[in-house]
């Protein structure tokens, strides 16, 4: 008789969103995509769900009633059996300033109402894509390697090797590519690279950033004036190039 292997087993998705047509459309689309959706549409009720269960993707409207979705991602993160989960923020606010308080409260990535389903399901996919790729290691060490395009960082040793070169990197410096690269694409504001990679020195400013990325950049890039790997985002902050 045949062995039938199991099926794979479905991702869960956690979809908090109070407008009862867009929660329909979105549950529709991403059951068809291959998803186990659980709706939720109170923010405290979200928070409940998220520190007791775990999914695999948090898709989350800043703009639900009992507790606000920055409020919420900042929770989630903070404790609980998803403070590694993936989470796409949904937010009827465009401009760079909202996105960025997004990025800044633990979103991986963010979505501006009004938005096509297919783009949708695309960043699902691509959020949850990047997470196994940063989270399915091969050893225990590997747990804890960032590999990103032509750079591969090891914390624990501190060691940086960028197109198969070993480089000699300072504190801030490595923290800096550290903190990029384990996240491609996303962008990090001057004040948030300043409180993660000098630990809220009231000492130095945020052009000292500028000033440690110039140096990076130096050491990293093929062409300091024309990046690759660490990019300006004008007006807001910087970014690792995303995964190809």
């Amino acid at each position: 008789m045949p062995v039938v292997a199991a099926p794979a087993e479905r991702r869960r998705i956690l979809l908090v969103e109070d407008e009862a047509p867009t929660r329909e459309l979105l549950r529709l689309h991403l059951t068809l995509a291959g998803f186990d959706i659980e709706e939720v549409a109170d923010g405290r009720l979200a928070l409940e769900r998220a520190r007791t269960d775990k999914f695999d993707l948090i898709v989350l409207d800043v703009m639900v009633p009992g507790l606000d979705g920055i409020t919420l991602c900042r929770a989630i993160r903070s404790q609980g059996v998803n403070m590694a989960s993936a989470v796409l923020m949904l937010t009827a606010c465009g401009t760079e300033a909202d996105k960025v308080l997004g990025l800044e409260s633990g979103a991986d990535d963010y979505l501006t109402k009004p938005f096509g389903i297919r783009e949708m399901v695309a960043r699902v996919g691509a959020i949850l894509r990047r997470h196994e790729r940063n989270e399915a290691p091969t050893s225990p060490m590997a747990a804890r390697q960032v590999r990103s395009r032509d750079v591969a960082l090891d914390p624990e040793r501190r060691e940086a090797v960028v197109r198969g070169g070993r480089l000699e990197l300072t504190k801030q410096e490595f923290d800096l590519l550290c903190l990029l690269a384990a996240r491609p694409g996303i962008v990090f504001s001057r004040s948030v690279l300043l409180t993660k990679a000098w630990s809220g020195d009231t000492y130095v400013t945020e052009r000292t950033v500028d000033t440690v990325i110039s140096r990076l950049r130096r050491k990293v890039e093929r062409d300091a004036m024309n990046p690759e790997l660490i990019l300006t985002v004008w007006g807001v902050g910087y970014k690792f190039a995303d995964v190809e």
